[in-house]
């Protein structure tokens, strides 16, 4: 559902107990977990299950079960906002050297009123 993938199992005389898994998140960074078979193969101790779910899943345990019974994402794996579209450095420049408007003004402008104040300034002079 979220995108984890599972990694190739580690080879060897008795091989693997664990499967391991890895999820890619949009700021770059990537979880990395595994399920561990416990001792009597029907729980987690609480310290164990407290430790994947903070270290490994990045996640609070109301959002993992939020995640699993009503599918609901953790914050952590939803897309983030494009920010609004930055103006192209040479506008910026223009704008304040040869235009000569205050800093402020420019880095208020969306990209869109930075290039009509450029095409006003190439026009104008002003």
């Amino acid at each position: 559902m979220e995108g984890w993938i599972e990694r190739p199992r580690a080879t060897g005389r008795k091989g693997s107990h664990h499967v391991n898994f890895e999820l890619a998140l949009s700021d770059g960074s990537v979880l990395f977990t595994r399920i561990s078979h416990p001792p009597n193969r029907t729980t987690y101790g609480p310290a164990i299950w407290s430790h994947i779910l903070r270290d490994q899943l990045k996640v609070t345990n109301d959002e993992f079960w939020a995640c699993v019974v009503d599918g609901v994402l953790p914050a952590r794996s939803r897309r983030v906002e494009t920010e609004a579209e930055a103006i192209p450095v040479a506008v910026v420049r223009t704008l304040l050297v040869d235009a000569r408007l205050p800093e402020t003004q420019v880095l208020a402008m969306t990209k869109e009123e930075a290039i009509a104040r450029l095409a006003q300034y190439y026009t104008t002079g002003r």
